[in-house]
């Protein structure tokens, strides 16, 4: 059996600030294959996002990796320099920005910040060359080449995120981060994108690592699903088995908050409460405090990602099904 192209182990990224230090992500471990896509999803504030900036170090200025490997083809990402990371940044792992408007340079074409990547990263020799890869790209993004000589503003939203994507793509990397790819884009163009990326994946042959707060967004897109909670990760699976049997009781929850458009009609269910304070996380399992499962060993002691069979991992003193 192949090795995995990416395996993340017991990653911990703290946060340091005024309050005091915030581990954003505790402890989170898996692994990617070649040409497969992975869903990271949960609330706001799971520490989703901040897997994917831990991914290419790409972090602010108060985070700080402070345990575990980000191994990438047997090299450890977490141990280069910044130098060194330049080298496998964009080139082997590449990142589609939540928000496309924030991403890119109001006062630059959108052709121009596609080709400062290729010169930073490809080593392009010619803007000749440079132009015709940017017009490559844009055909495989569903854009008209044409549009590389206008400005942010003057796209749509949906072809300003098209154009993140082209610029993801620019360098040919092995894995591919989307960050809220359709944040903001309404139903149809949502899906349609999602279809793109999907037909993109298989084309090229790229691995995907989908982050969402929708779980039916991700598990369109997604091979597995890892679903996060405060920092770690309590559910790890096939798509299909999350969808219809999730073991964990936060991932059932998150299944009943949204209406399903076939079968009969069913209350939607909220879940009660709101994630815990990440200064001050409570102790054993940390969605205790909202489970109506919770035993006084939840409280304590904080239960392993353990494998249920079938690659399904869940970390949960009592799971479901």
């Amino acid at each position: 059996m192949p090795e995995p192209i990416l395996q993340v182990e017991n990653l911990t990224l703290t946060y340091r600030t005024r309050a005091g230090d915030v581990s954003a992500v505790d402890g989170v471990s898996f692994s990617l294959d070649a040409g497969e896509s992975l869903g990271l999803v949960g609330e706001s504030g799971c520490g989703k996002t901040s897997v994917a900036s831990a991914l290419l170090r790409l972090l602010a200025e108060n985070g700080e990796i402070t345990r575990g490997q980000i191994r990438f083809k047997d090299v450890d990402l977490v141990a280069l320099s910044e130098s060194q990371m330049r080298r496998y940044r964009w080139r082997h792992i590449a990142m589609v920005f939540q928000a496309a408007m924030n991403a890119l340079n109001p006062v630059y074409t959108v052709g121009e910040q596609i080709i400062e990547a290729l010169e930073a990263h490809q080593g392009v020799d010619t803007y000749a060359q440079s132009r015709n890869r940017v017009a490559e790209l844009f055909t495989l993004v569903g854009l008209e080449p044409r549009l590389m000589d206008r400005y942010p503003h003057e796209y749509s939203g949906g072809m300003r995120q098209r154009a993140v994507i082209a610029m993801a793509l620019a360098c040919n990397p092995d894995i591919i981060v989307a960050d809220e790819p359709t944040t903001a884009l309404d139903v149809i163009v949502q899906d349609n994108l999602l279809r793109e990326l999907k037909h993109l994946q298989q084309k090229i042959g790229m691995s995907m690592i989908y982050i969402s707060h929708d779980i039916a967004v991700i598990a369109e897109v997604s091979d597995r699903i890892g679903v996060m909670y405060a920092g770690r990760i309590v559910e790890l699976a096939r798509a299909d088995a999350i969808f219809h049997t999730p073991h964990h009781p936060y991932t059932n929850a998150l299944m009943h908050a949204f209406p399903s458009v076939t079968g009969p009609k069913r209350p939607l269910i909220s879940l009660a409460g709101e994630a815990p304070n990440l200064l001050h996380p409570p102790a054993g399992c940390r969605f205790h405090p909202r489970c109506a499962l919770a035993t006084n060993r939840c409280r304590n002691e904080v239960p392993p990602l353990v494998d249920h069979g079938d690659g399904h991992r869940a970390a949960c003193w009592h799971p479901l099904n």
